[in-house]
């Protein structure tokens, strides 16, 4: 049975987070008519705390913080590819999330396929950036659910039943449900300052007991070393990068911050910005999220000179047992609180931008073309409640492994629309027939590769040299090299056979469910 005070702390927090979500019709505007901008984009209002608290608990999910210090624990120093790619990110949003804001605000756009139907008047290749989105982030949802799972299992509800546990599991997920359905993006937002407030809290107070008992950082990474050293964690790969590692960890962390800004999430959030500036602002501000992270990934490190055992539950429950061990159960109850609410927000914000995606780009422009604002918000929200109970009957139906598997594919995959969505933001000589071309074999190649690897716990690798004996890539960035070659090509072709090529504002598909004129 689980610990009461555990399970006391754990309640607070997460019915303070609940009350949180529910508060979220005051920040909405009564006067306006319903609009998929105001349910999914917070009618694009949100300033530089809002977004900066929104973004970072958009990115840095509950499976973050588990998966990337069970990554350390059993991986060793690959672990940390996440600390230099999220440093990446921030100048790549500074430069290219405002950029992509002013255009597809200028349009009157709700999605990135919305920006790439009208700039290239291409339904084909905007059908594709959507479902790639969605294909993309519907296993990242999932995977949101198995962060809640390994906390659950380190409060110790599973030791009651394990029915028990996953009915535990859908209870919470089912507060956040009713609310994202009411408020939208909304309810997300007011919950990512809770999260925010949580997580620096756990983060810096678990933090500071590993250091107390070690003496420091140094004392931490000598202690791992010295469990290396007898042989108690065999399997576990160096602390330390090896020359032979360096180009997979190298093209790992560029891949990962370029496939970062394309998830259809993490441009909701933008879109909800109240304007370049703001997202500007939020840029230069996120490395403190990137901070966090390194402090879990060191906490990775930790559990293994603690001698943490994390069989038969897996590493991704090495900071769950780590925080058991060395916190008070109150306290312990709070963290576990924290990480549980740290999968609420970007679990929401998922839902939504799949669910606007689907509305947007499939249902008006093949099903109802002529749907009214109301109606695509209407159908927008059932889409989304679906997209959640999709997500639990994933993890109810499959092996966990099988959601971390599609999320590595998802990650090749999303960056396949990379060059119509951020390239094309700076040139207009990129033919769409070129750009659908490329996209089908970028994903094409990577589906293959990561397939034919059979799914590595960690990411797929490809060996580039002579032979195959060259160092090792991540498959993502060779996919998107292979796409830009055929983009660059398929457009010489075209221009020099004279095919038309549609310029940006060709496109005449109605923007508000509306006749155009």
């Amino acid at each position: 049975m689980p610990d009461g005070a555990v399970a006391t702390a754990f309640l607070a927090v997460i019915g303070a987070a609940s009350l949180l979500a529910a508060s979220a019709r005051r920040f909405r505007r009564t006067d306006r008519l319903p609009s998929l901008e105001g349910w999914a984009l917070a009618d694009r209002s949100l300033g530089a705390g809002w977004i900066w608290l929104l973004l970072g608990g958009t990115v840095f999910t509950a499976y973050t913080f588990t998966a990337v210090p069970g990554l350390a624990y059993g991986n060793g120093a690959l672990a940390f590819f996440a600390v230099p790619y999220t440093v990446i990110v921030c100048p790549m949003a500074f430069v290219l999330l405002p950029r992509l804001w002013s255009a597809v605000s200028a349009g009157g756009h709700v999605t990135v396929a919305d920006y790439v139907r009208q700039r290239y008047d291409s339904p084909g290749l905007a059908l594709a950036v959507a479902l790639t989105g969605i294909l993309a982030t519907m296993p990242y949802l999932a995977l949101q659910l198995l962060g809640i799972r390994a906390v659950l299992v380190a409060v110790g509800v599973t030791d009651a039943s394990p029915v028990v546990a996953d009915l535990a599991m859908v209870a919470l997920f089912a507060g956040l449900a009713i609310a994202t359905y009411r408020h939208g993006l909304r309810a997300p937002a007011v919950i990512s300052a809770f999260k925010g407030v949580a997580v620096f809290a756990s983060v810096f107070a678990l933090v500071w007991l590993v250091l107390d008992v070690f003496g420091g950082p140094g004392g931490v990474f000598d202690a791992a070393a010295a469990k290396l050293a007898t042989h108690e964690r065999p399997e576990t790969h160096p602390l330390v990068l090896e020359a032979d590692q360096q180009p997979a960890f190298a093209s790992l962390a560029v891949g990962s911050a370029l496939a970062l800004l394309m998830y259809p999430h993490v441009l909701t959030v933008a879109f909800a910005a109240s304007g370049p500036a703001t997202l500007r602002k939020v840029s230069v501000a996120l490395p403190a999220w990137t901070a966090v992270l390194a402090l879990f990934g060191l906490l990775g490190i930790a559990a293994i000179a603690v001698g943490i055992r994390t069989a038969p539950l897996g590493a991704d429950s090495a900071v769950p047992m780590l925080v058991d061990q060395l916190m008070s159960a109150p306290l312990a109850g709070l963290v576990f609180g924290a990480i549980t609410v740290g999968a609420l927000v970007p679990a929401a914000v998922m839902s939504v931008a799949a669910a606007t995606s689907f509305v947007r780009n499939v249902y008006v422009e093949y099903v109802h073309p002529t749907a009214t604002p109301k109606r695509q918000v209407r159908i927008a929200k059932v889409v989304s409640l679906t997209a959640k109970l999709g997500a639990i009957a994933f993890v109810f139906g499959l092996r966990d492994q099988a959601a971390v598997n599609l999320q590595l594919l998802g990650g090749v995959w999303i960056l396949q629309i990379l060059p119509a969505v951020a390239v094309g933001l700076y040139t207009r000589l990129l033919h769409p027939r070129a750009l659908l071309g490329g996209w089908a074999a970028g994903m094409a190649f990577g589906t293959v590769v990561v397939v034919r690897e059979g799914f590595s716990p960690v990411v797929s690798f490809v060996p580039v040299g002579a032979g195959g004996q060259g160092p090792e890539v991540y498959a993502g960035l060779v996919a998107l090299l292979l796409n830009l070659a055929v983009v660059g090509a398929g457009t010489a072709l075209l221009r020099r056979r004279g095919a038309p090529h549609h310029r940006p504002g060709a496109s005449r598909r109605p923007e508000t469910g509306t006749s155009t004129p």
